[in-house]
């Protein structure tokens, strides 16, 4: 017996060339999703009859190379889809231009818009440009300027495999301002306002996670005002989030090198908002 739509699942996994969709397209077919990658736009509606006859978990990887038309068509595709009862989710990868350059030349792959009169740089820049609207409207956007081929597996495993039908992935995550804000965040908060153990010599080494550092931040009094603060304010508009049917929720909390004061407050928001009917994931960007 075929599943029903309710039990399906189909994700679209679009993003900048070399940002890694086929990184996460191969983490989604370790996860058991009959994956299909680049599919013309044009054949979703051919697709759309015949899924009944496909495995349950399908996803499906989108780039630059498919038609300007069809691309700006993918929303609304994906919306009557969602209309007919099929969980859809799109996924978007990210990265910055520096980075993309570096893996390119790393890799000395082509870029797939790169030309003879369009250079790697010009070609990042169109297909930006191209892929924008796929972007604005994804469930889940990622940034992997600073992760690793294996961090973005597990990132995968983590918001997609072990988030609950109708649950909301939160993602916590700590960074460094030194290293670049996170452009995938929904939500930005900054630590540099408070006491800094680094300017402690015998603090520096260490990390928010290591008990003396938590002691030391512990023990201030705006840290801690701050620390209420945030958890109210996420305890009272997070259901607003899950009320909308949002599937992800990314809240960064950056200070200057992403090792202290972060570290501390992330998982001091975890400690406030664990409860068995959540999923909350815990990432230290810069530890």
């Amino acid at each position: 017996m075929s599943p029903s739509n309710a039990t399906r699942r189909l994700i679209f996994v679009s993003g900048l060339s070399g940002a890694g969709k086929s990184v996460v397209l191969h983490a989604l077919e370790d996860m058991n999703y009959y994956c299909i990658d680049n599919l013309p736009i044009s054949l979703m509606d051919r697709l759309s009859e015949q899924i009944e006859n496909y495995p349950e978990f399908i996803a499906i990887g989108i780039d630059a190379r498919n038609i300007k038309d069809d691309i700006f068509s993918l929303p609304d595709c994906i919306q009557s889809l969602r209309n007919k009862g099929m969980p859809t989710e799109l996924i978007f990868l990210d990265a910055s231009e520096d980075i993309l350059t570096k893996r390119f030349s790393e890799t000395r792959r082509k870029h797939p818009l790169s030309t003879k009169e369009i250079p790697l740089y010009e070609a990042i820049n169109l297909e930006r440009r191209l892929l924008s609207e796929l972007s604005e409207s994804a469930d889940l956007r990622i940034d992997t300027s600073h992760t690793t081929v294996h961090d973005l597996r597990r990132l995968i495993l983590d918001r997609v495999s072990s988030r609950k039908a109708a649950v909301m992935s939160l993602l916590l995550m700590s960074f460094g301002y030194k290293f670049g804000t996170p452009h995938d965040a929904d939500f930005v908060f900054d630590m540099r306002c408070l006491p800094n153990p680094y300017w402690d010599s015998s603090l520096r080494p260490c990390s928010g996670k290591d008990q003396v550092v938590i002691d030391f931040l512990g023990s201030q009094p705006e840290v801690m005002r701050m620390r209420d603060h945030m958890l109210a304010f996420l305890q009272e508009w997070v259901p607003a989030f899950e009320a909308e049917n949002r599937s992800y929720l990314t809240v960064a909390v950056g200070c200057t090198g992403g090792r202290h004061r972060s570290v501390f407050m992330v998982d001091r928001l975890e400690e406030g908002l664990r409860s068995p009917d959540k999923n909350i994931i815990v990432r230290h960007r810069d530890l």
